[in-house]
């Protein structure tokens, strides 16, 4: 039902971004068959498909690829497949004779997403890491903490899933398009120190035009600095947070909390910050998150409760717009985006690991031959019934 339903993904399995792009894929329709190892290979995909949120939506094939009957049986899955996703270091592909070479030669229209931290080349390509290290290489982490405290990792999302698994879906897509010319797949160096890098555009943008201050936190617009887009604790602990950039916001949320029309007339001088933010803050603090919510969501105060995990499902506009769905009975967000026309199903639970083995297998053209041949000779693995 989705907008890509029909393109047909080979995923070797990996963790972090490659993951959640197949995620992503397999949520608006694509094919996603997962080449799973046939032993644990702390990989960190959850013993428990159910609570595996991004191994949702596919299938999943275990081979063991190091055995010349397994990795033949994976080319001869990627013949058919429009898309590769490969999160291993680099040269880890080719010495298991999964290389884009190996792969293009067998499909010569294949797009061949490859997915690491540092990148195919320079002298940090083969070490390994993980997302505060990419982020702290392009700037991010530097930017993200108090002004008088050390940086602050905002969990794995700048690196990971945005530089990452978004960028690696978009080169995917991209590649895709090109195909459409040339009839030709070609390799997407899809890195987290490139994708977050680009994420900090705007940022480049305006220290090249005095506008940020790149040796101190907390003291610029977007990071905490201004009192207008920061967070402030309520009466019960809790926490709202204050967007009002733009002076016909600030000024509807002065009126609306009762905050004095000089800040309102003063709000971009930065020497009347501290005040006007301890000002803010005992506002906040004479009342509760919820009674907070209740007088200015949905006004232009630009106004919203800090939720919990546990909160956003329950929200009234999550509950509007369906923003977050059961899996397998697994609370989790819904796909994203949405489309008017090729809407997308409920996603699938996360498969166990060899699950769909022989059916993949049989579906690819294998006989029922090659697939116990297969089985017996240790390469595949059929996972047992439910």
């Amino acid at each position: 039902m989705g907008p890509l339903t029909g393109l047909r993904v080979i995923e070797l399995a990996s963790i972090g971004p490659g993951p959640m792009c197949a995620m992503l894929l397999a949520d608006l329709g694509a094919d996603v068959i997962r080449i799973d190892r046939t032993e644990p290979s702390g990989l960190g995909v959850p013993t428990d498909p159910s609570v595996d949120v991004t191994g949702r939506g596919r299938r999943s094939v275990a081979l063991d690829l190091k055995r010349p009957e397994g990795r033949e049986a994976a080319l001869r899955l990627i013949t058919r497949a429009d898309i590769l996703i490969e999160g291993w270091r680099p040269g880890v592909a080719e010495r298991l004779g999964l290389g884009p070479d190996d792969c293009s030669a067998r499909n010569p229209g294949l797009v061949y997403g490859r997915m690491t931290g540092f990148g195919q080349s320079g002298p940090l390509s083969q070490a390994a890491g993980h997302d505060i290290n990419y982020i702290a290489l392009t700037g991010a982490l530097h930017a993200i903490g108090p002004s008088e405290g050390k940086p602050v990792p905002p969990l794995n999302l700048v690196g990971d899933y945005g530089g990452g698994a978004l960028y690696l879906a978009f080169g995917l897509m991209a590649a895709l398009f090109e195909r459409q010319r040339s009839g030709r797949g070609q390799v997407v160096d899809a890195a987290m120190v490139d994708g977050a890098a680009s994420l900090l555009s705007i940022f480049h943008g305006l220290m090249a035009a005095g506008r940020w201050n790149d040796s101190e936190r907390g003291a610029n617009l977007l990071d905490g600095g201004a009192p207008f887009y920061d967070t402030y604790t309520a009466s019960d602990g809790r926490h709202v947070a204050l967007g009002a950039l733009e002076p016909k916001f600030f000024a509807e949320f002065a009126q609306r909390i009762g905050l004095p029309d000089r800040f309102v007339k003063r709000q971009y001088d930065a020497k009347l910050w501290p005040e006007m933010r301890a000002a803010i803050a005992a506002i906040f603090a004479t009342r509760t998150r919820d009674e907070w919510a209740a007088l200015l969501e949905g006004t232009d105060a630009c106004v919203a409760p800090v939720l919990s995990l546990t909160e956003a499902p329950r929200h009234a506009h999550a509950r509007a717009r369906a923003g977050f769905v059961e899996v397998g009975g697994v609370t989790q967000a819904a796909p994203a985006p949405r489309f008017s026309r090729t809407t997308a199903e409920q996603p699938r639970p996360a498969p166990r690991i060899g699950e769909h083995s022989e059916s993949v297998l049989a579906e690819a053209g294998f006989s029922s031959g090659e697939i116990a041949a297969l089985c017996d000779a240790g390469a595949l693995l059929q996972a047992a019934a439910r």
